[in-house]
């Protein structure tokens, strides 16, 4: 690699051995997962819509507001396991499972041996191309943005190669009905599979086109065999389909162009995407060029964060599209995903895409917009059919096509969570506040959010304070009582500001009003005996501290609800509560939630030893993809996604009115640059700082602002005595201005 590329990219120098280790490419639609093994050249085919059939897909909630009375009753009177018995008896029902479609295979005839020395793989992030060479022979990879086509580019002196697509993938079900045709072009040949899924209609389509240059093609077995031609082009699409699909109309629609006009095209819009925002750490040359398996091992450099950081904003830019990452971003190899390979909301989804407003990503935001406003119908379902309300209530998993709950078990009773609209409305929020253009269809859906709580918050408890009830707090339970309860934190949370975000959003609607009283007549969050902001704002019920959730902190990340700076004593007691968290069974996803609270309660130590617990945990895959566990166990997105967002939130904090400037840097960040970062008060900056604490961040307005800039120790822009109020700092759009930071000084000086 050369000039940026060691953060611009990664590389190994051998094939992939595991489906897990295939580099990736994407275009938030179809997904590549590329061993380049050129003895074997395998590019596993994904698309966001494959899902498999399993019966989920016709559940509708269960009408159990008729019940809803009884059960806040006896919840109130203190029967701990009244909710229990609330939804009894349904089935667990996954959603339907994410899959891959098949693989395209180029098998060199006669077979070659593994790769000699000189072999080397590699992504350049910044265009997506995935590249093996091993002497003469080249393959590179990318999905195009452009054309919605994963493109294959071979050449080599007198290629000879049989290509197949080949369906049999880990776990691919056995009463798949798989049909295939291969028909011979001018030019190459047209291949295609479809396969249906077991007792369904539905049914997915591969096509892949062919394109010889020079040689001879000729059927073979299930595919082509290719003899003497100078290079191959391969153009790959898939659909998920009921009925018939023309396979000949499927081919007949995907470009024309040679290889070089369609990347060209293609880096147009995936090169500015990917270079909106950058991180630079002092770090030690030889470590930034190492490959990617050999600086996985060095957890203490900075070159590895500096990695992963844009492999982060890579992967979560190729992931988002059509709909937002899964668990598992855009990409499997295996039938078989964990948990569905599902979008779970009540943690892991907001945490993958935490970055997509600060690190200019819109692309991001808008994939998560297309999930929410597209189920919205179903989120008024189970609003209505379970709590007897108007508005609207979000499921804990989806597939990306039914927003229907249908989770009930026990042990996590996913119906109970109400609080899930509120929680996937705020990076919305975030993304509006950045751009300073507010989608009318959220001003709608936060109308919607606000008016489910105007009907479900009827009850009353203690001081006559409003009560959530039922109340679950995911996915954790009190010591002493079951599963569902009343005044889960994150409940109240985000009751509390569906409600104003409602009022605020539309200050001339009737019910703003009425919202705002509902608002504040809602229970007070409650400090526990041992100085934590307990987990449940209700008498009675005792924590439990380890646990992977750290679903109570909502109120400080990311509403920011309880922060240093309004709110000293809650925040002091968020901390504590931080500080009592365990991490329970190391899920990156806890770790990295853990790293974001801790950011913004200004605990660079604690951040860093979050952060530090999954760089030297073995999560990340030589492909720089992550796993859910320590030691590369369960393929799994969310570590990979959330880092640049711990990583920005140690270093910039914004919100409407306020910037704060190097909260709690990282142990890993001792100084560098960090640009293109975007602030919800709708400027860009660029920040650069140094271990002796001093830095220079630059503002780049684009809407008139006024902001208190705060720094990590505390202290205001201007004079940090006691009881001197910041000085505000007043932004022109299209005026840039320069903050010169030190330990104990404060400057300022505007550039036109």
């Amino acid at each position: 690699m050369t000039g940026r590329a060691h953060i611009d990219g990664t590389w190994e120098p051998r094939p992939a051995a595991r489906w897990e280790d295939a580099f990736l490419g994407g275009n938030g639609r179809h997904g590549a997962m590329v061993y380049g093994d050129l003895a074997d050249d395998r590019v596993v085919v994904n698309h966001h819509t494959l899902v498999r059939p399993n019966g989920s897909e016709h559940i509708r909630p269960p009408e159990l507001a008729h019940r809803l009375d009884r059960l806040q009753s006896a919840l109130l009177a203190g029967d701990t396991t009244a909710a229990e018995h609330f939804g009894a008896g349904r089935p667990l029902v996954w959603v339907q499972p994410f899959h891959p479609a098949f693989q395209t295979r180029i098998r060199p005839t006669p077979s070659m041996p593994g790769p000699p020395a000189g072999y080397r793989r590699s992504v350049d992030f910044a265009t997506g191309e995935i590249t093996a060479v091993c002497g003469a022979r080249r393959s590179q990879v990318f999905v195009s943005r452009a054309d919605d086509v994963i493109v294959q580019y071979v050449t080599a002196p007198g290629l000879a190669v049989d290509l197949t697509l080949d369906h049999a993938l880990p776990g691919a079900p056995p009463r798949l009905a798989v049909g295939r045709s291969t028909v011979l072009t001018p030019d190459g040949a047209r291949l295609t599979l479809r396969a249906g899924y077991p007792d369904s209609e539905l049914a997915y389509t591969g096509v892949t086109v062919v394109r010889a240059e020079g040689g001879r093609v000729s059927v073979a077995g299930e595919g082509v065999r290719v003899e003497g031609a100078r290079s191959l082009l391969l153009l790959t699409r898939v659909r998920r389909h009921a009925g018939h699909l023309d396979p000949a109309a499927e081919c007949a629609a995907l470009p024309r162009d040679d290889y070089p006009a369609l990347f060209a095209r293609h880096c147009a819009l995936h090169r500015p995407a990917f270079e909106r925002a950058s991180l630079t750490l002092e770090a030690d040359p030889a470590e930034q060029y190492l490959s990617g398996s050999e600086l996985i091992r060095r957890p203490e450099s900075p070159a590895l964060l500096e990695r992963l950081f844009a492999a982060g904003r890579y992967h979560l830019l190729s992931a988002s599209g059509v709909l937002p990452p899964r668990l598992t971003g855009l990409w499997t190899g295996d039938w078989d995903t964990a948990w569905s390979g599902a979008f779970t909301t009540n943690a892991n989804l907001n945490l993958q895409i935490a970055s997509a407003a600060a690190a200019a990503l819109p692309e991001v935001s808008e994939a998560h917009a297309s999930l929410i406003y597209g189920q919205l119908a179903d989120w008024r379902d189970n609003a209505r059919a379970i709590f007897g309300a108007r508005g609207i209530v979000a499921p804990s998993h989806t597939d990306g096509e039914s927003g229907h709950t249908r989770h009930y078990q026990r042990a996590y009773p996913l119906h109970l969570w109400t609080a899930g609209a509120d929680w996937l409305l705020e990076p919305l929020i975030e993304h509006a506040e950045t751009t300073g253009v507010t989608d009318p269809r959220l001003t709608a859906a936060l109308d919607e959010a606000a008016l489910f709580y105007e009907d479900f918050l009827t009850r009353t408890g203690p001081g006559g304070r409003v009560a959530v009830v039922p109340s679950y707090s995911p996915e954790n339970r009190s010591a002493n009582a079951s599963w569902g309860t009343v005044n889960a934190t994150m409940d109240l949370a985000a009751a509390r500001h569906a409600l104003t975000a409602a009022a605020d959003r539309s200050p001339g609607h009737p019910a703003s009003a009425r919202r705002r009283a509902l608002a504040d007549r809602l229970a007070e969050y409650r400090v526990n005996e041992d100085g934590a902001l307990a987990e449940w704002a209700w008498p009675g019920l005792a924590e439990t501290y380890d646990h992977r959730h750290l679903s109570h902190l909502y109120p400080v990340w990311p509403l920011d609800a309880i922060n240093p700076y309004d709110t000293p004593e809650l925040s002091a007691a968020a901390h504590r509560a931080l500080e009592l968290r365990g991490a329970e069974n190391d899920s990156a996803h806890g770790h990295l939630h853990h790293a974001l609270v801790a950011a913004r309660l200004r605990d660079g130590e604690r951040a860093s030893a979050a952060v530090r617990s999954v760089l030297a945990g073995d999560f990340f895959h030589d492909s720089l993809m992550s796993a859910h566990y320590p030691s590369r166990n369960v393929y799994n997105a969310d570590a990979a996604h959330a880092l640049p967002a711990a990583v920005i939130e140690s270093l910039v904090q914004s919100t409407p009115d306020r910037l704060v400037l190097l909260p709690a840097p990282l142990a890993g960040c001792p100084g560098g640059e960090l640009r293109g970062v975007r602030t919800r008060f709708g400027a860009g900056l660029d920040l650069r700082w140094s271990a002796d604490s001093t830095a220079t961040a630059v503002l780049r307005p684009t809407r008139d602002a006024r902001i208190d800039v705060r720094t990590g120790d505390g202290h205001t822009r201007t004079d940090a005595s006691a009881g001197v109020p910041p000085a505000p700092l007043e932004l022109t759009a299209g005026v840039e201005r320069v903050l010169e930071l030190g330990p104990r000084q404060r400057s300022r000086r505007t550039r036109g």
